[in-house]
This record gives C-alpha cells, sequence and structure tokens, in this order.
C-alpha cells in the first residue's frame, strides 16, 4: 500500500480510504447497503491488513448507525487507523439541527465522538458549503476543536472553488487551523473538479479525497450500452452523481473494458487506478458491500497505468473547455503553472 502525505499536512494516508457509508442500512442509507458489526468488523479486517489506514464516515450515515457500528466493530485496533467523519448536514427536526454554526459543529462533533467510541476525531470535515453562517464563525470552531485536542485536522466537502479560497484566506487572516484537505467528488464519468478544485489543491496544498471514485457503480463494467444491469444503487433512485451523457459514459466505460482486458484487471480497478494518477489525489474513499468487491478495489493500489492507457481514458471522459479555460490554453500557455497545467496540458499540448 502507498501512503501519500496530505495537503501541507505532515499526515501520510493511505491511498485508499475505507468508506463506511454502507455500514447500517438505517433509512435512505438502506438503499446503499446494510453492513452490521459482524460484516464491518471483517471489511476493516481486510482493509487494515492490506494496509489501508484511514476510515470515513459522516455523522448523518444511517443516522449515526455507521458511526456507532465503527465504535464497536474497531475494538483495539483503534490504535491502527484514522477516522474521518462529517459534520454539517440535517441530523434533526430543530432549527440548529444543521449548518456549519459553532453550536452545531461542536455539537455534532461531541455526539460522533461517543458513536465512535474514541477520544478525538483524527480528520473532521464540514459536509458542505453553507452560506448562511459567517465563516469566521464556522472556522473558529474548527479551531476550537483541534486546540482542545477532540480534532487532529480539519477539511470541507463539496465547496465550490470561491468557498474553498475564501475558507483558507479567512483562515490565514485570522490564524484558525486550515483545511488540509477536501473530499470531493470526482471519477472518469465527472471530471468537473478539474476546472476549479483540483488546481486549487496544488497550488494551495489541499489533499485531496475522492468520495464515490466509481461514480456509484457507474464505472464497474456492469453498466454496459444496450444492457440493464440486474443490481446497483442506481437501480433504486439513489440519484448520484448525475449521468450528462449516457453515451459518453458507455464510451468510457468501453475504453475501461478494453484496457482491463488487456491487463487482467478489471474495469473498476481500472478507473480507480487513473484516478490515483491524477494531480493531487491524496486518497480514494472505497466502499464495498462484499469481501469480493472489497477485495477487488484494494487490488487497483497496484496498477499502474501506461500512458497510452491513460490517454485513451482522458480522450474518452475529456470535459468541455468552459471559459475562460479555452481563452487561456489558447494565449497563455507560454505562463501556466502546474496548477493551470492540471487541466489545461492536455489541450496546450494539442495545440502545439
Amino acid at each position: 500500500m502507498e501512503y501519500r502525505q496530505l495537503g501541507r499536512s505532515g499526515l501520510r494516508v493511505s491511498v485508499l480510504t475505507l468508506g463506511t457509508m454502507t455500514f447500517g442500512g438505517r433509512g435512505a442509507f438502506a438503499k446503499t447497503g446494510s453492513t452490521d458489526v459482524v460484516g464491518a468488523r471483517r471489511l476493516i479486517d481486510i482493509s487494515v491488513g492490506a494496509g489501508i489506514n484511514l476510515l470515513d464516515t459522516a455523522n448523518m450515515y444511517s443516522l449515526g448507525l455507521s458511526e456507532e457500528i465503527i465504535g464497536e466493530a474497531l475494538g483495539d485496533k483503534r490504535e491502527q487507523v484514522l477516522i474521518s467523519t462529517k459534520a454539517r448536514m440535517r441530523v434533526g427536526d430543530g432549527p440548529n439541527d444543521a449548518g456549519a454554526s459553532r453550536w452545531h459543529i461542536i455539537e455534532q462533533c461531541e455526539k460522533s465522538l461517543k458513536r465512535l467510541r474514541t477520544d478525538r476525531i483524527d480528520l473532521y470535515f464540514l459536509h458542505e458549503w453553507d452560506g448562511q453562517t459567517p465563516l469566521e464563525e464556522t472556522l473558529e470552531a474548527l479551531d476550537t476543536l483541534v486546540r482542545t485536542g477532540k480534532v487532529r485536522y480539519v477539511g470541507c466537502s463539496n465547496y465550490s472553488g470561491w468557498h474553498l479560497m475564501k475558507a483558507l484566506g479567512v483562515s490565514e487572516r485570522l490564524g484558525y487551523q486550515r483545511f488540509v484537505s477536501q473530499q470531493i467528488h470526482y471519477s472518469l464519468q465527472a471530471r468537473e473538479a478539474e476546472y476549479e478544485l483540483v488546481p486549487i489543491a496544488i497550488d494551495q496544498g489541499v489533499g485531496i479525497m475522492v468520495w464515490s471514485p466509481l461514480a456509484g457503480g457507474l464505472l464497474s463494467g456492469k453498466y454496459r450500452r444496450g444492457q440493464n444491469p440486474s443490481s446497483g444503487r442506481h437501480l433504486n433512485d439513489w440519484g448520484e452523481p448525475p449521468v450528462r451523457s449516457k453515451e459518453q459514459l458507455f464510451d468510457i466505460v468501453n475504453v475501461l473494458l478494453a484496457i482491463a482486458q488487456n491487463r487482467g484487471a478489471s474495469a473498476a480497478q481500472v478507473a480507480l487506478a487513473w484516478l490515483l494518477g491524477r494531480p493531487g489525489v491524496a486518497s480514494l474513499v472505497i466502499g464495498a458491500r462484499t469481501e469480493e468487491q472489497l477485495a477487488e478495489n484494494i487490488a487497483a493500489a497496484g496498477l499502474t497505468l501506461t500512458q497510452d492507457e491513460t490517454e485513451a481514458l482522458e480522450v474518452a471522459s475529456a470535459p468541455p473547455l468552459l471559459y475562460p479555460y479555452w481563452h487561456q490554453a489558447k494565449t497563455a500557455s507560454d505562463r501556466l503553472s502546474p496548477a493551470d497545467l492540471a487541466l489545461l496540458r492536455p489541450y496546450v499540448a494539442s495545440s502545439a
């Protein structure tokens, strides 16, 4: 297992993270899975045995049950792994049961600590943007949690580029703890993060953790042109991620399958390997309903794609070059930084 530095922090994380949204199966999360304590303990054992050192959850997953299961299943393995969890989403009917206020963040951190049966959260994410709470209040609350030892590092998830840059600016101005990571949706099927979030990660040293790197199973190989798979969360009205173009999705899957067949791998492994080769990416959050699925995904950590294979996937999945990026590729190619080139390199090369 490879370990990468998480942003500008000194923390090293495995390139694969065990995602636990499938733990519990309470409420709407039953659509993603319903792993119980026994099953969770087995998946954790497999992950730790393979070198994975980070488990990811959230206070809202199965209404807290995911955290409870982790707390019970970990047992004496707590010191062998890092735990990341999140707060911000609605977890009750009260007026303060959602958002990024000081009240909500600190209360939810305390509850997560109890459910996880631990004295600290290693990486604490704001799960989503809150445009109605001043960032100064939100970041001061996170800073307080770090300084009191309840949280080690902080990050954000599902922010836009200007949200992230504003937060980093506020932290620097006031001397608060800085985001070391952003957890974002990024895959061959959805490369929008390359417009702003990936360049920011490279320029500002904010390590990327990717959620749903297989696009909710769309890149697993079971969704193919002209076929109807018998199972999968997209058959159960989950709705994430949206499919902008079915034709492009199937084109991507066809390339994945061709590479997989040539390499003796699976389409899922190839899709994960492509992401692990992208600039700024520190870790991919992989979930699994079964031990076999987890073992297959873990094997992706040992797969390195050739330049030709990478280029074939990039051609099939390339996002449209929006303004001002097409203009920069055309007129600023002699003055681009590594952060700029995370998006523009193929376009600059093709116009040279």
